[in-house]
């Protein structure tokens, strides 16, 4: 790492504040050249944070030590960023993510873990995230105890520990595509996923004309949502430019959901996405109507978009794709850094290894 760091410390997006910490030798010359006002160790200092003759927002300083400054802007992105920037023209590496090294100039903890688990905190976007990252430290004392009593036992755990994202979904945040030919339901799914209004929903095949991506909380997990264009063959040139970009976005994502419904014929355009998408989890859609084909059983789950019928159902059945549960338990020891994974690595061979947590 970098002798001088600079790094967001509060979460990314719009706020009324954000935080941006300064670490290293250059901090006092970086204050001087850019801070109306001297700071001091232990005090809060109001003054124009500047570059050049440009000021960049009206700052509240807090000097931690000689080496470390808080400064606290406004929280719009251009701020943030010209911030950024200029900490980076002024000799700072700029951290965009926060691993364990750093957390040594973020955070003031008592142990590694709870260095990770206090850095990582911005990046939690959901009370879930929140409340599992927060417990890490009692569920790893309590895993490290029973480790003591029944060793075979805990070297089983070690494999699903290691084999557990769930803290890493929630940290970072998975894409989920909502994907079918036009007019099944998947703008008025993807709001009952939303729980507001946030795509254009209309009995007409079209409507949605480009992608729509916006963070969902998923019964905990938050999930990069995108409302797709509906995959269809048209003369509509920007209709079809739509769909064109939306199949990038579609082939990054984590997990599609392929929507069909249920009263038109499976063959066809319906056949040939489920076809094209293996690996989807298959929604029937409108099943309040009469099928218009033979069910064999890889329909996966059936709703009702307009009426909310089996959005539970969905909401559990995505959780499940991502966390191996439908409900995200809180107080289980999980795995998301390198460092963590390296000493569970070798921890099945000697359970010492796990003091070092």
């Amino acid at each position: 790492m970098s002798a001088n760091v600079a790094m967001l410390m509060t979460p990314p997006g719009l706020a009324a504040i954000a935080v941006v910490r300064l670490a290293g030798p250059r901090v006092p010359s970086f204050l001087h050249d850019h801070f109306s006002r001297p700071a001091g160790v232990g005090r809060c200092v109001h003054g124009n944070l500047t570059d050049g003759s440009r000021v960049i927002d009206d700052a509240l300083v807090v000097l931690c030590d000689e080496t470390t400054a808080d400064i606290n802007v406004h929280g719009g992105h251009w701020v943030v960023r010209s911030t950024l920037d200029l900490a980076a023209r002024e000799g700072f590496e700029v951290q965009s993510s926060i691993d364990a090294s750093a957390a040594l100039i973020a955070v003031e903890a008592a142990s590694k873990l709870e260095w990770e688990i206090l850095s990582h905190l911005p990046s939690a976007r959901t009370e879930t995230g929140v409340r599992v990252l927060l417990s890490q430290t009692v569920a790893w004392d309590h895993f490290r105890a029973q480790a003591t009593k029944d060793p075979r036992f805990a070297r089983t755990q070690i494999d699903r520990i290691l084999s557990d994202n769930t803290l890493r979904h929630l940290l970072h945040p998975p894409t989920v595509a909502i994907v079918g030919p036009p007019n099944v339901g998947k703008s008025t799914l993807a709001n009952r996923l939303f729980a507001r209004e946030r795509s254009i929903a209309a009995d007409v095949p079209g409507t949605t004309r480009d992608w729509v991506g916006e963070l969902a909380n998923i019964d905990g997990m938050p999930v990069m949502l995108l409302d797709t264009p509906g995959i269809r063959e048209t003369d509509d040139t920007i209709e079809r430019t739509a769909i064109e970009r939306s199949r990038a976005e579609i082939q990054r994502a984590h997990q599609v959901v392929l929507v069909v419904d249920a009263s038109r014929p499976l063959k066809g355009e319906q056949q040939e996405l489920l076809d094209q998408f293996p690996g989807a989890l298959r929604v029937l859609n409108k099943a309040d109507r009469s099928l218009g084909w033979n069910d064999n059983g890889f329909i996966e789950l059936s709703t009702v978009a307009t009426t909310g019928q089996g959005i539970t159902e969905l909401r559990r059945a995505l959780v499940k794709r991502f966390c191996g549960e439908e409900i995200i338990s809180i107080d289980q020891p999980r795995c998301w850094t390198s460092r963590q994974t390296e000493i569970l690595t070798g921890a099945g061979d000697d359970l010492q290894k796990l003091e070092a947590i």
